[in-house]
């Protein structure tokens, strides 16, 4: 057997045994491109090796997306599948576990007509909003891995020969989620007790605001005043344990959605919706996000920031120091799973309600009661850098170094 082979079975493994944690009898969803087909293969076998019911897996085609973008009617991004929907929610509702699969290209819909994207953007984001509610309050456990593929290893490596890209991309993100350790499910569990000693310190420290400043950034954020600190694994409403995301570095809580003002400015690329948004900066008043400018994307970035009236505010931040691994690994992954783990970031759109105390058994209108944001979208945005510091202000206006040039200050 071949390493990569190896490392692709260790990987499925770890996806299904730490990722979603499938448990006896539980169904498991896979949605994955024809991209991922033989890993998809491996996450099926493991998942019914270690008891799952049944494994449902969605497959779609990246050529068949961009075929549609091109040549279907206008009034066809206007819907979701509804049977669809139903269905999720369904599976949902019933205690299974999700795993997405990504490997679609960063630029496969670059050249579409922006106003489609956005309104399909939309359609899926009001049809899947119960589903969203679920995820985003650990009611049931998902993960988010990725495959590497043709289209995104050439857009990661352009310099390398074609040949090379897929096993260059195929390493990359072995590295990147211990795979390529002698046993990652153990080198797993180390990474999330050290991830959660950055939690606990942050809990006892309970700051009122965060301040962040870096060349183009000026920006205070206020904290709900019983939000939490959250890193790595999570527990779902049965009590088992599931890792979100592979890779992860960041830890991460709400900010309070009206308490956020002045400037921040991207640091790396944005993939969303098949384009990239690039060199981009927010302007925020009371939480409000009042302008927005982009080099490179800046029509998408504005339908993104016109989705709802909650994509107008923030749902998450988020704290990884510049000398994280795949920060360290000078790859620049055009993904955000990977590029979000390599940088401090934040999120416009819907906040998690398990990041706010009791917050997993809110009412939507308890969550907002409590200052959290409620939208159909939830996007990830890179804003770290290694001239980023953060201060923590307390609740009676002292300040204290969290970040110093770009790394963890304490």
């Amino acid at each position: 057997m071949s390493d990569f082979q190896k490392n692709l079975e260790k990987y499925a493994e770890l996806a299904v045994k730490v990722g979603v944690n499938v448990q006896k009898g539980q169904k498991l969803v896979v949605n994955a491109t024809l991209d991922a087909a033989e890993l998809v293969r491996l996450v099926v076998k493991q998942a019914y090796e270690v008891g799952a019911k049944d494994v449902v897996v969605n497959w779609n085609d990246d050529t068949v997306s961009r075929t549609k973008y091109d040549l279907a009617p206008d009034e066809t991004f206007a819907e979701y599948p509804e049977w669809r929907a139903k269905e999720t929610e369904d599976l949902a509702s019933k205690g299974a576990a999700f795993m997405s699969i990504i490997s679609t290209s960063p630029d496969l819909l670059k050249g579409v007509n922006p106003e489609r994207i956005a309104t399909y953007q939309k359609a899926a984001g009001k049809a899947l909003a119960n589903y969203r509610k679920m995820i985003q309050s650990d009611k049931v456990s998902w993960t988010v891995i990725a495959a590497a593929s043709p289209s995104w290893a050439a857009k990661v490596f352009p310099n390398e020969p074609a040949e090379n890209q897929v096993s260059k991309l195929w390493n990359a993100i072995f590295k990147a989620t211990r795979v390529d350790t002698e046993n990652p499910v153990e080198a797993w569990k180390k990474h999330d007790e050290s991830l959660h000693e950055k939690v606990n310190y942050l809990n006892e420290k309970h700051y009122a605001k965060l301040h962040y400043k870096a060349p183009g950034t000026d920006l205070t954020i206020e904290l709900p005043k019983n939000h939490l600190w959250v890193g790595a694994g999570s527990i779902n409403e049965q009590g088992n344990e599931f890792m979100a995301n592979m890779p992860t570095e960041e830890v991460f809580t709400v900010p309070f959605k009206t308490g956020i003002n002045g400037t921040v400015s991207s640091t790396k690329p944005l993939s969303y919706g098949g384009n990239i948004i690039d060199r981009f900066s927010l302007k925020f008043e009371n939480g409000k996000i009042v302008d927005v400018k982009a080099e490179e994307g800046e029509e998408i970035l504005r339908h993104l920031v016109e989705t709802d009236e909650g994509s107008h505010y923030l749902g998450e931040v988020a704290l990884v120091p510049y000398n994280s691994p795949i920060s360290r690994s000078n790859i620049l992954f055009f993904n955000t799973l990977f590029d979000e783990n390599a940088s401090n970031h934040l999120a416009i759109g819907s906040a998690y309600a398990f990041c706010i105390e009791g917050g997993k058994k809110m009412s939507s209108d308890e969550l907002k009661e409590n200052g959290l944001n409620e939208s159909i979208t939830h996007v990830d945005f890179m804003i770290g850098s290694e001239q980023m510091d953060i201060d923590g202000i307390t609740a009676d206006g002292k300040t204290e170094a969290i970040f110093r040039g770009g790394n963890w200050a304490f």
